[in-house]
């Protein structure tokens, strides 16, 4: 081979293998479906965890947070829409996801949960069962992050259980109308964006959510009375869809990892100073809070007392977890 053939060879080795480094160092770019509006902390949680993300990957990943539901995931899907692919990653709320993951109601059983200590210890508990369960289906959850306790919101004062009857409830699960059902009202399932534009239909007179999604939604326009019954937990859930996941090299991946598990506990923090914050941002646009009677209370715990039971019996994974939690926490 005469001396300019072998410098154009080597030239051209060293073109594709630049070529070839190119590719392999060409970022990773994954939309990330989200449900809530762009002013809600989980949301704001979700940006922050992108640009971490970029910063210790050193650009290697890049997540593009997409609020609002504006990748048209239905928040219900979302375990089927990243286990296929549809979107690469996406956060849930568990409960909404129990068509898929029935154990992911655990959270809803009534007044099971009482603070967020317990429910640290729930999630000790059932977090390596939600796990497995979603890795089968496709989707690796990197962080779990709770909203703040729960309220209900009505248009009337309520004050015994009989004020309850009859009035439309939105619900977020199997569990809480079954709940709603028992206390004589009538449940209406919905996801957050279907909330508002019920509450302008008169589909539904009445919510239950956080304090975070309350303000967010504007709920004073519709509604005049907030009380904080403290009756379920819910928690978000970011996933990545498994095959996506894999295919990021094995260092990359602990780095996010990592990253998770350290962010996390940030990312719980910001819920607890929601709640106070929220309350009180109701009551400067006009809306009452308070604590309900302690007959309504009683009222709701007594119709609802059996509800822990009855979920163990339904899902056969839940009665040992329920079994060790109420353990844990004093009240086996």
């Amino acid at each position: 081979m005469q001396r300019r053939d072998i410098l154009r060879t080597a030239g051209g080795l060293a073109l594709a293998g630049t070529a070839t480094a190119a590719r392999a160092q060409a970022p990773v770019r994954w939309d990330v479906s989200i449900p809530w509006g762009p002013s809600e902390f989980h949301t704001v949680n979700a940006q922050r965890f992108a640009r971490e993300v970029a910063t210790v990957t050193n650009n290697a990943v890049q997540m593009t947070v997409h609020p609002g539901g504006s990748l048209g995931v239905r928040a219900n899907e979302t375990v089927r829409a990243v286990g296929d692919g549809v979107v690469p990653m996406a956060e849930m709320a568990g409960f909404q996801n129990v068509g898929d993951v029935p154990l992911l109601g655990i959270e809803s059983i009534p007044f099971l949960i009482a603070n967020y200590d317990e429910l640290k210890i729930m999630h000790e508990l059932v977090r390596p069962t939600w796990e497995r369960e979603l890795e089968r289906r496709g989707n690796i959850v990197l962080y779990i992050v709770p909203w703040p306790m729960q309220c209900m919101y009505f248009k009337r004062p309520i004050t015994a259980a009989g004020d309850l009857r009859g009035i439309r409830m939105r619900t977020y699960d199997r569990v809480t109308a079954e709940m709603v059902t028992r206390l004589g009202m009538v449940p209406q399932q919905l996801t957050n964006p279907d909330v508002v534009p019920a509450l302008a239909s008169g589909r539904v007179d009445a919510v239950m959510t956080s304090g975070t999604t309350a303000v967010a939604q504007r709920y004073w326009e519709f509604l005049k009375h907030t009380y904080i019954t403290n009756h379920l937990w819910a928690s978000n859930l970011m996933v990545v869809n498994r095959d996506a996941w894999q295919r990021l090299p094995a260092a990359t991946r602990t780095q996010i990892v990592d990253l998770a598990r350290r962010l996390e506990p940030e990312f719980w923090s910001v819920s607890k100073g929601e709640h106070d914050l929220r309350m009180n941002e109701l009551r400067q646009n006009g809306m009452t809070v308070e604590d309900p009677a302690p007959a309504l209370l009683t009222a709701l715990r007594s119709a609802t007392a059996t509800m822990a039971d009855d979920f163990a019996r339904q899902n056969a994974a839940a009665a040992p977890v329920i079994q060790q939690f109420k353990q844990r926490v004093g009240r086996a």
